[in-house]
C-alpha cells in the first residue's frame, strides 16, 4: 500500500511536474483516506460501490467543506485511476462520483484610485524600494502568480516587445506583457544592479542577493499595506485578481484573460465575470437616465 502511494506521488513530481505543495496534498488525503480503511478493515484494492458510499457519508458526517471534500475526492480518483494503469486495477469506482459543488467566494481586488494608493506609498531612496516597486508594477502588468514572479530571470524578458516568459503550474509556459511604467522601473532597477556588479541572473534578490521567495514577497506586501489606509486583506494574489478585474472591467474578452493568467479551465477565470457584472449593473443604475427619480 505505501509503496504504491510513493509510486503514485512519485508519478505526480516526475511525469506531471506537480509542486512540492500539490504533492503534499495529496500526501496527506490518501494517507487520510487509507486510515479510514485501516480502521473500516478494508483493502484498497478491493473497496467496492457501497463501501464507496459510505467513505463519502463518513466525509459528509465530518462537516468538511465542500473545497475539502472535493480535494479529497480527486486525490483519491487520480491515485485510482494511476493503479488502473499499473495494471493493479480493473475499475475505478471513484471515477463515478462527482465531487460536491464548490461555493466560490468572489476574488478581491483593488480600486484603480487604491492600486494608485499603494503604488505611490513605496518611496524610491534606496535600491530595495525600487525593488517593491517594480515587484508590484510587474504583478498588475502582467497578473503572474507570486510563485511565477519570484522564478523571473533577466534572460525570461524580452525588453523590446515588452514580454515575459512565465513558467506556471506544471511548467506551463505562457508569455505575459508589460507597459511602459513597468519598463521604466525594470530599467532603473537593472541599472542599479549593473553598478553594483550584482550577476544572479533571477530578477528579483533579497539583502543577500539570492532569489526572493514565495513567503518574503509575502511579507513584503503585508509590509507595504501597513502604510496605507485600504481596509481590505491584501495579498500578492489580489494583484492578480485586480489585474484580471481591470482588464475585463475595460472591455477585454474573458477567453484572452484566460490566456494571460494562464488558467487551463475558462470555468477558472469566468469568477471575475460576476464582479464586472456587479460594476456594470452599477454604472447602469448611475447612467440610465430613465429610472425613478428622474424627470
Amino acid at each position: 500500500m505505501q509503496e504504491e502511494i510513493n509510486k503514485f506521488l512519485l508519478y505526480l513530481e516526475k511525469e506531471l511536474n506537480y509542486s512540492d505543495k500539490t504533492i503534499s496534498s495529496y500526501r496527506t488525503d490518501l494517507v487520510s483516506f487509507f486510515n479510514y480503511l485501516k480502521n473500516k478493515n478494508l483493502n484498497y484494492l478491493k473497496i467496492n460501490r457501497l463501501e464507496v458510499r459510505d467513505y463519502l457519508k463518513y466525509l459528509d458526517n465530518k462537516n468538511l467543506k465542500n473545497s475539502s471534500i472535493s480535494r479529497k475526492l480527486s486525490s483519491i480518483r487520480s491515485f485510482y485511476n494511476f493503479l488502473i494503469n499499473e495494471k493493479l486495477l480493473s475499475f475505478n469506482y471513484f471515477a463515478s462520483i462527482k465531487n460536491p459543488k464548490i461555493e466560490r467566494k468572489l476574488p478581491n481586488y483593488l480600486s484603480y484610485n487604491e492600486l494608485s494608493l499603494l503604488l505611490d506609498s513605496i518611496s524610491l531612496d534606496n535600491p530595495h524600494d525600487l525593488r517593491n516597486r517594480l515587484i508590484i508594477e510587474l504583478f498588475y502588468a502582467t497578473g503572474c502568480r507570486v510563485s511565477e514572479l519570484v522564478n523571473i530571470k533577466i534572460n525570461d524578458i524580452d525588453f523590446y516587445t515588452k514580454t515575459i516568459r512565465i513558467y506556471g503550474k506544471g511548467s506551463k509556459e505562457r508569455t505575459v506583457f508589460f507597459g511602459e511604467y513597468a519598463l521604466f522601473y525594470l530599467n532603473k532597477y537593472l541599472e542599479i544592479r549593473k553598478k553594483e556588479n550584482i550577476l544572479s541572473p533571477y530578477l528579483f534578490l533579497n539583502n543577500k542577493n539570492n532569489p526572493l521567495t514565495v513567503s518574503d514577497v509575502e511579507v513584503l506586501m503585508q509590509k507595504l499595506i501597513k502604510n496605507i489606509a485600504i481596509n481590505k486583506h491584501i495579498t500578492p494574489h489580489t494583484l492578480r485578481h485586480t489585474f484580471a478585474t481591470h482588464l475585463l472591467n475595460n472591455g477585454a474578452d474573458i477567453k484572452s484573460v484566460q490566456e494571460l493568467l494562464g488558467h487551463a479551465s475558462l470555468n477558472t477565470t469566468g469568477i471575475y465575470t460576476h464582479i464586472t457584472n456587479d460594476h456594470i449593473k452599477d454604472v447602469y443604475l448611475k447612467t440610465f437616465p430613465r429610472k425613478k427619480g428622474n424627470n
